[in-house]
């Protein structure tokens, strides 16, 4: 039986870089789809040899669209490995940090990677099909509020962090300054305006996205259907934390399948290994890996905006609450297995997040000056968990007594999203591509299967010698291939 193959590399409005392969049979339907990663993970070995306390400085160089996840993971780590606890004040200090990534992190998501498929649409120009496309169709006043809201949140990243992209704040036992009132006030004045923001954000998705029919019927079809796990953190009561709490993880039907803190990470996830793709597939270690299936009976999982909600019982803040209720109860069901869905479930957190930034700039232990407890133990071993923008993040460092770093082991949520990812690619594609007909639009609906998770790649790989295999081709002004360079 023959068969055609499909590229689309490179995809796009994404952090880092992929390609799909789809393959067709014979009668031009779909026979599979891979998600491909062309790029080697080693970030990890950068790491060894270097002193634990460095490690927050780090790592958040993996990425420059998500440091300051990998930065509240690498504080939480060292305080582990020093054995240290920090004061309150410093823990509510990262969560305040951390709740303002996740604004600027969602804003730009949903505005600048999400949005061109719904405010313009999947068959739209793809010239067109963009941030600025979006700003064309929804005013230039429009534009400007999400510019100058995201340049909030960077702004309060800054103020606690030392920087608004790497930041320096996190020590092992604390932060490394207190908050002044006058930054207090500021950060508070911004809070206001990031609910107000949120909310306006969450207008936007239901006039545009929720009363368009076609959209609805997209979200809520079979294109984007899949039953699966679904992990994330929670705090006591079971609600939506990105900071802090254990890991929650509900099966197919909303059951408590696990709950887990630090080390144990280990004895609820394994990693698989294809030969198709540099990034691992991680799976949940109790039901073993059964292959790119879903159901209550495979091991694969789901993290993110989606399962987060999915994987708790409820949002930490009231108008984040009830956008949560509303989305269960206009979807009619709990978990949702929708994956496009989580556009919706990412603006209900941005809102969450928004709402913590106001409470926290409110707490009068804000600005306490105790924000580090020394650390006195000797250095061991230490697992930090939180919950990236793109899903479940784990930090895991071991070190020897002199404080040097002997292993470390970093699993992103793009990386436990991998499997997922990739059934819901090959679903996409199989629902969408009939007969060899293929259109610019089908591709960009394929494409729209893996957006929904907003996958970093930049995070989920890195090449350990500096290099990556390509493929070059050189073409003369005729058209005609000059040289090839192959580098494997």
């Amino acid at each position: 039986m023959s068969t055609k193959r499909i590229t689309i590399d490179p995809i796009t409005r994404l952090e880092g870089h992929g390609k799909i392969e789809i393959f067709l049979d014979a009668e031009g339907d779909v026979a599979n789809a891979y998600l491909q990663i062309p790029e080697l993970r080693g970030f990890e070995k950068f790491c060894e040899g270097r002193p634990a306390e460095e490690m927050p400085r780090i790592t958040p160089r993996i990425c420059g669209v998500c440091p300051g996840a990998h930065h509240m993971a690498s504080s939480k780590a060292v305080d582990q490995v020093f054995n240290v606890d920090p004061p309150q004040v410093a823990k509510k200090l990262r969560e305040l940090f951390y709740n303002a990534h996740y604004v600027h992190s969602h804003i730009a998501h949903f505005y600048a990677l999400a949005a061109p498929d719904f405010v313009l649409g999947p068959d739209a120009d793809p010239a067109e099909r963009n941030i600025l496309g979006v700003v064309a169709k929804v005013g230039v006043e429009i534009g400007s509020e999400v510019i100058k809201h995201r340049a909030y949140a960077q702004q309060i990243q800054s103020m606690i962090g030392g920087k608004a992209t790497h930041a320096v704040c996190g020590l092992p036992g604390g932060m490394s300054k207190a908050l002044s009132e006058a930054e207090r006030t500021d950060i508070e004045g911004k809070g206001e305006s990031l609910v107000k923001f949120s909310l306006f954000t969450l207008q936007i998705f239901e006039d545009v996205v929720l009363k368009n029919k076609a959209y609805l019927d997209l979200i809520l079809g079979d294109v984007y259907y899949m039953q699966t796990y679904y992990m994330g953190l929670v705090d006591e009561q079971n609600r939506v934390n990105y900071y802090d709490g254990k890991v929650r993880v509900v099966d197919p039907e909303g059951k408590e399948y696990a709950k887990f803190s630090g080390l144990d990470y280990l004895n609820h996830i394994s990693e698989h290994v294809e030969p198709w793709s540099y990034l691992k597939f991680p799976f949940l270690k109790g039901k073993g890996w059964k292959g790119f299936v879903d159901g209550k009976e495979s091991g694969v999982y789901r993290v993110g905006p989606l399962a987060r909600l999915n994987a708790a019982e409820g949002m930490s803040t009231p108008l984040a609450q009830a956008a949560y209720e509303k989305m269960y109860r206009t979807i009619g069901m709990k978990p949702v297995h929708h994956t496009l869905a989580n556009h919706w479930a990412r603006l209900i957190e941005l809102l969450n997040a928004s709402e913590r930034v106001l409470e926290l700039a409110r707490d009068p232990e804000i600005t306490d000056p105790n924000t580090r407890n020394l650390p006195q133990g000797v250095p061991k071993e230490g697992v930090g968990i939180v919950e990236a923008p793109r899903g479940t993040l784990f930090h895991h460092y071991q070190s020897g007594p002199d404080g040097l770093i002997t292993k470390a082991n970093i699993i992103v949520g793009t990386t436990n999203n991998n499997a997922a990812i990739t059934m819901s690619i090959q679903r996409a594609a199989q629902k969408l591509i009939k007969k060899g007909e293929i259109t610019e639009g089908t591709l960009n609906m394929v494409e729209m299967a893996f957006r929904a998770y907003d996958p970093c790649f930049g995070c989920a790989t890195h090449s350990l010698p500096g290099q990556m295999p390509i493929r070059a081709k050189i073409y003369d002004h005729k058209g005609n291939l000059w040289r090839e360079i192959i580098r494997n």
